[in-house]
């Protein structure tokens, strides 16, 4: 079964590998999401993770579908047995909607149209999709206390922020003796990325070289696109696409292929395996985000939580 864990600074009670259902509602119907979210379940995880905007950019998928698939997966299932986790102040990608949306009013018509399309009454960790960065941070975690107090959530935390604003909003919340981001949903996994490309292609602030005080100061980190994309199984076997490649083809990678393939033949374990292990077994609390198009990917990656890396096998997948 899973392992979980309490995460730092809350009452919630996580896997540390979370499902992430970006493709649940659109690239995959009601049925199929189902068996995945069961595999799952039966699997120990309760750690899911969805976002307001998620499936949106697909025009004949309802809106929020990602959402309103795990809603309705959710009835069929004890609601206080998960935790569930969802992002809003993104794009509103339907409405044409490109203004950035972190702001007081458009953070509270997401939270309502989240809690709407999960059918319950208050989410248990919810992140702003991404910040406003020429915006003060008070009026912004003045709302989001506010939703909490109201109970529509239970916590909130920050993805996409950067490291510095997280430190910024969350003194300002201990100045009024509250709580403020309880973690950060962070770009993080072994392949190394181009920033450049990265940013390009949606993905911002990599967690090296930014992210590792606030860390080892207590602050979660959930790391997402913890597999790259799938990069080192799809390297080792030559379907790298271009899109991907543009992110992450660069000597440190085929210099860290070489070490994780070292490490999947001396532990017995898949190069999966040892990309997520790389997250789960850093010394500051770090829960990882899978994606799995059927039951038997997520039944593959499962197996990561079972493997712990040493200290030296860490600072030799990071130093390669």
């Amino acid at each position: 079964m899973l392992t979980k864990v309490a995460l730092n600074n809350t009452d919630l009670t996580v896997s540390r590998l979370c499902y992430g259902t970006n493709m649940l509602g659109w690239i995959l119907d009601q049925g199929k999401s189902n068996a995945i979210l069961d595999t799952f379940a039966d699997l120990g995880g309760n750690f899911i993770d969805t976002a307001r905007s998620y499936g949106d950019w697909m025009p004949d998928a309802p809106t929020g579908a990602s959402e309103r698939a795990l809603g309705a997966w959710l009835k069929t299932r004890n609601r206080d047995d998960f935790v569930i986790a969802t992002k809003g102040g993104f794009f509103d990608m339907r409405a044409g909607d490109y203004r950035n949306r972190v702001n007081p009013e458009d953070i509270a018509t997401d939270i309502a149209q989240s809690l709407d399309h999960l059918g319950t009454s208050t989410i248990d960790l919810y992140f702003l999709h991404m910040d406003n960065p020429e915006n003060p941070v008070e009026p912004i975690i003045d709302a989001m206390i506010a939703h909490r107090e109201a109970g529509h959530i239970r916590h909130f935390g920050a993805s996409n922020w950067a490291a510095n604003r997280i430190a910024t909003a969350n003194a300002y919340a201990a100045s009024l003796g509250k709580a403020g981001f309880v973690a950060s949903q962070t770009f993080w996994g072994l392949a190394a990325p181009d920033a450049a490309a990265a940013a390009q292609q949606g993905y911002q602030h990599y967690y090296v070289g930014e992210y590792e005080a606030i860390h080892a100061g207590g602050l979660p980190i959930v790391a997402y696109a913890a597999q790259s994309g799938g990069y080192f199984t799809k390297l080792a076997a030559g379907e790298v696409g271009e899109q991907l490649a543009a992110r992450y083809a660069n000597p440190a990678n085929e210099r860290r292929l070489a070490v994780v393939q070292s490490l999947a033949a001396k532990h017995g374990v898949s190069i999966n395996e040892i990309v997520l292990a790389y997250l789960l077994s850093q010394p500051n609390q770090t829960i990882a985000i899978f994606g799995g198009s059927s039951p038997e990917q997520v039944a593959e990656s499962a197996k990561a939580d079972a493997l712990a890396l040493t200290a030296e096998e860490l600072d030799e997948l990071h130093t390669a």
